[in-house]
């Protein structure tokens, strides 16, 4: 096996999704990946420090990507519009097909140990969010607010986005996830208690 073979990450990737598929998350193995990626187990280790990661390895540079996107947004005056303008507006698909990105939200939701790790990872991405949010100027109570809500609408979206069988794109589906937020939230602020 060659020791630093071109495209080794993106084959082991396809690889591990492949047995997921194949043979379930638990019953797969780091070596059985690498031996499939046709790479050293070694190699496989330099890549990813578990075979958990492998789902989740774009997250960094896609958290980063998608703070610096909100960085340069011009108009802050809704910041829960602009969180979930610039999710929706990512280009989600240069991860992969719709297909294989709803597998892998199918595989992540069937195992507790990936479900907790993907929290993990969309707290990070809220949070990060945030933090760009309070850098613009927007009062941390608000940037908070925004950036968590933001996420969590455009789960939804994303969810209905990877399910639908038309090809009604990302943006427009967030935006009815939106105008369903409008209309659970009461008009007239509830007096506090």
């Amino acid at each position: 096996m060659p020791r630093w073979e071109q495209g080794s990450e993106e084959r082991m990737k396809q690889a591990a999704m492949q047995l997921f598929q194949q043979q379930g998350f638990e019953a797969t193995s780091a070596v059985q990946i690498a031996k499939l990626a046709r790479v050293t187990t070694r190699t496989f280790f330099r890549y990813f420090p578990d075979k958990e990661e492998v789902l989740f390895a774009d997250a960094a540079a896609l958290n980063e990507e998608i703070i610096q996107e909100l960085l340069r947004t011009d108009d802050l005056t809704q910041p829960l519009r602009v969180v979930t303008r610039t999710l929706a507006g990512y280009d989600w698909e240069k991860l992969g097909t719709r297909e294989v990105m709803l597998q892998r939200r199918r595989l992540i939701a069937s195992n507790p140990r990936l479900l907790e790790r993907d929290l993990i990872k969309q707290h990070q991405m809220a949070d990060g969010l945030r933090r760009a949010l309070c850098e613009r100027g927007i009062d941390p109570d608000i940037a908070e607010l925004a950036a968590n809500t933001g996420s969590q609408v455009f789960r939804t979206a994303y969810r209905q986005w990877l399910e639908s069988s038309d090809h009604t794109d990302l943006p427009a589906i967030t935006e009815s996830v939106m105008s369903l937020l409008a209309a659970i939230v009461p008009e007239e602020p509830v007096p506090a208690r």
